[in-house]
Parts: structure tokens; sequence; C-alpha cells
């Protein structure tokens, strides 16, 4: 992954491959110009302060995520500037001019992906504080992200995109200073976050034969025990003696047995006790209620929510936070097959209730809910689930947003806040009461289906149905952003994206500090 280094070094003087400078779009009495954006004075200089001018000439407008690139001036040991945008200029009444951390991160992101080949690159973007510092070392750790394991390559010995380049190797960070404990905090805090979220995108991207619940189990083993994180894995057995009806069922189809990983760290100083639920379908076919042609293709990604929840735990490891955070990855290929689950049929669940299966394609939930009813026997304070859930889901929100719904209110809002200062797009969701009625089952304690209008919503209301009594809870339904099947943009790759790990790991760094609950 890209090495992230802290610089004080003046940008003429900095051997690098570019100068990566910010530009804005110009708002109030300089509305419609091009703003070179603080950190970027040296290279304005370098250019007689003409260097707006310069990239408007090229074009450049200064829209986020735009980049222009353009030969350094003369007396630069950079043979290269790039030029990429923040979006509007900072009102400076309002926040004292200072840059959105996002928009950091986006323009670092969107830099870091055309500096593909580059050994080194040193960002001259706008720095306030430490904040600012993580911002800009997350987007680069994130936008340099290329998932290539699968690829040939000259020699086959270092990791290249489809041109054959490398990614950036090193980020140098002007502005930041290497000596100072909160800008060296931030950047350490960022590459653990990154590093664990691009884990989990290389867990999204991996073929399926190659990724099945026995072998996720595996990696979030080896991971476990690399940093001191307590693992418990039951396996088929397992399962079937405890009564995981739910996750068996699901996985009855399947040649890959199913799994229910559980991972716990643990810390002496904690107060606090989070449990994080992943969605784990190594593969979704939708079993016998088999999707339609145009819908298999990316059902790899349906383990995106327990490849978040498994980077969240360990992110948590490496940052040492003060909360004790228990991971449950439910895992399981969903397959058609001779001893598939059949629509009609009941299963025991692990919480003893029954559950009608009228759709084997509504599978997500049914693991969720023996998962969910595990971690409600520890009692932890919060319990959060996270799932590739519904289709209902992009629908309402789009590819970018996911949609949270919570048995708490003041939860689901805290939830909410934690989400978008990470810079992870989401929606509160309701849960209204009328829609629990359509999952009533003349066989069954419920069905796993209910009405299909709002069915996005009726999926979270069953999952309620498996939250220990008093505990509280929130669903993340990321079917929208946990998979990019579009171009790349600002940090965000196509394919696997990451979606939520940031929530969980802010969610965890707010509990240890006693501002959530």
């Amino acid at each position: 992954m890209t090495a992230l280094t802290l610089s004080t070094a003046a940008a003429p003087g900095l051997r690098a491959d570019a100068i990566v400078i910010g530009v804005a779009k110009g708002t109030g009495s300089r509305s419609g110009d091009l703003i070179v954006a603080p950190g970027a004075e040296a290279v304005d200089k370098a250019y007689d302060g003409r260097l707006a001018g310069v990239l408007e000439t090229l074009g450049a407008s200064g829209a986020e995520g735009e980049v222009t690139k353009l030969p350094a001036p003369a007396g630069f040991k950079a043979p290269l500037v790039v030029a990429v945008g923040l979006g509007a200029e900072p009102d400076k009444d309002a926040n004292g001019g200072a840059y959105d951390g996002e928009a950091l991160r986006k323009a670092a992101g969107a830099a870091a992906r055309t500096l593909t080949g580059a050994k080194k690159a040193a960002f001259a973007l706008p720095v306030q504080d430490a904040s600012d510092v993580g911002a800009i070392g997350e987007g680069v750790l994130l936008g340099a992200y290329s998932f290539d394991a699968y690829k040939n390559n000259a020699g086959g010995k270092d990791a290249k995109d489809k041109n054959g380049k490398a990614p950036l190797a090193e980020a140098s960070l002007l502005g930041a200073r290497p000596r100072d404990k909160e800008h060296k905090a931030a950047v350490e805090r960022a590459t653990a976050v990154a590093e664990e979220l691009n884990r989990a995108r290389d867990l999204i991207n991996t073929p399926p034969n190659d990724l099945n619940p026995e072998a996720f189990a595996a990696v979030a083993t080896a991971a476990a025990k690399e940093h001191g994180i307590k693992v418990q894995v039951l396996d088929v057995k397992a399962l079937e003696k405890g009564g995981y009806g739910g996750i068996l069922g699901v996985g009855a189809g399947s040649a890959a047995g199913p799994r229910l990983v559980k991972l716990s760290y643990t810390s002496g100083k904690a107060k606090k006790h989070l449990a994080f639920v992943g969605k784990g379908i190594t593969y979704d076919s939708g079993g016998i209620s088999l999707k339609p042609a145009g819908h298999n293709e990316t059902m790899k990604c349906d383990m995106s929510g327990a490849a978040a929840v498994f980077a969240a735990v360990v992110a948590a490891a490496r940052l040492g936070l003060e909360v004790n955070v228990t991971g449950w990855l439910a895992l399981a290929e969903n397959m058609p097959s001779g001893s598939a689950t059949r629509p009609g049929d009941v299963l025991r669940m692990y919480s003893g209730k029954t559950v009608e299966v009228l759709n084997t394609d509504a599978e997500g939930r049914l693991v969720l809910a023996d998962a969910l009813w595990a971690a409600s026997q520890e009692k932890p304070d919060a319990i959060v689930d996270v799932a590739t859930l519904t289709g209902a889901m992009v629908l309402a929100l789009g590819s970018r947003t996911f949609g949270i719904m919570a048995n708490d209110d003041a939860f689901r809002s805290a939830v909410h806040e934690a989400a978008e200062e990470v810079g992870e797009p989401a929606w509160p969701m309701p849960m209204p009461e009328h829609l629990r009625k359509g999952m009533d089952s003349p066989t069954a304690d419920i069905a796993n289906m209910g009405e299909r209008m709002g069915s996005g919503l009726v999926a979270g209301l069953f999952l309620r149905e498996f939250v220990g009594e008093g505990i509280t809870w929130a669903h993340l339904d990321i079917a929208g952003p946990a998979f990019n099947e579009g171009g790349p943009f600002g940090y965000t790759p196509k394919g696997g994206t990451g979606t939520a790990v940031r929530t969980l790991v802010r969610l965890a760094e707010l509990t240890a500090a006693g501002d959530l609950g």
C-alpha cells in the first residue's frame, strides 16, 4: 500500500514525480473565478501568480474531483503539477475558510488514482489542523487502491493495474508536521483504517470460487491472531449442535458449508460493549428462487457487510480503542441443489422462533437473524448490523447512499451523524409498524417476506424480531454503495468499496470517548 510521510519541505525543492495542489470554484465576489487553494502558494508564485489563469486556459473549473496536469515551472525538482478540484471555495465567515474534510479526502483520492506508476508525489493541499492531515492521508490511501491479485503482469512480481503500472508508492503530505503528535496520530489512524478498509475491498473483489465461507473464516482467523483478537469459528457441526437454523438453512444447498465467526476485541479500560453483525453471503444465486439473468454477475459482493464488520473490528484493535467490540460474521453460500431450502420450508432459528421461507433469495435476513440473536445473548450496549440486504433500498436511495433503520430514534440519528462525519452518505429510514402484519404466516411464527412495496423496510422489521429485548440496535442496508459497477470517482474504485467500515470505526471511537449513549 502507498506509504505516507509528513513533510515541512517547500514544494520547489522536493524530489518527486508530481506536486498535487488544490483549486476551487470562487464564491461571493469571486464567483466564477478559479481559486488556487492554500498550500499551493509556492507553486503559484513560481508561475508569477498566474497559475489560476493557466489552469483555466487548460479547462480547469475547480469542480470536485476534476484533475488537470501541467508541466512544473522552472526550478522545480518535480516535473509535473497536478491540480485537483475541491469544489466550492469555503465560506470564510462560517468556518474560517477551512475546507471540508470530505472534499480534501475526495481530492486526494482523485489525484492518487491519476498517479498510478509514480514512485512519489507531494500533496500540497490545504492543511489547517490534524483532521485535515488525516483526511488527505485517508484519501490518498483509498484512492491509490488497486485489486490486482488475478492479473498477470511483467515477471509476476509487483502488483500492477490493467495498464501495467503499480499504484503510487509514496505520498508526502506537505504542511503536515512530522514532530507534531496530533499530526502523527492522524496519519497513524488514517493508515490503520484505510489498510483494513482496503482489506475489506480485497475480500469483496475476490472471486467466489476462492472465497467461500471456510476461506473467509480462515482469513478472519489469521488477522485476528495477528492483532490479538479472540476468534471463534462455528462450523456445520457446531451450528447444528447450537440450533442455528437460519444459517444452516441458507447454506444447505452449497457444497461449501456455512460458518459463524465471532471476533472479540477487548480493552482493559472499556466501559462499553458494541456488537457488529455482518451479512456474509459469499455468493448469492438466489437459491431455489433463482435470480434472473443479469443479476448474478456481481453477487460475490453479497458478503460486503461481513467484510465491513471484520475490517472495523481489526481497525478498532489496531487503534487500541477503549471499547469492547465483538464482530459476528454470518457466512454462507446460497446455492440451488437437491439439498437446498425450498420456498415453503420452515426453519427453526437460533432464537427458537420458526420462519416460513417464502423466497430463498431473501436469505440475508435469515443468517443475520441467527447472528443477531447470538450477539444479543452477550447483552452489548448496542448492536449494529450491516448488510447488502435489499434491492428496494437501492431503488429508494440510489447507488451511493445506504439506509439506516433502528429501534431507537436517537441512536439512528447518532449513526447517521457518524456516517456523514466520515464521508459515507447515509439516510435514516422509518420502520412503519403496519408493514409487520404482512409477514404473518399461517404455518410459522413469521415469514421471511412481506409486502412488496416498502420491502426494504419490511426486511428491517424482520431483523428487529431477533434483537434481544431492551438492546439498542441499528440496521445498515448497504446494498447500493457496497459495490461500484460504474467508473471510479474520488477515492472510490470500481468494484468493492468497503462502505460502512469507517462508520463502524467512528461509532466505536465515539463510544470509547463516551460520546455515544
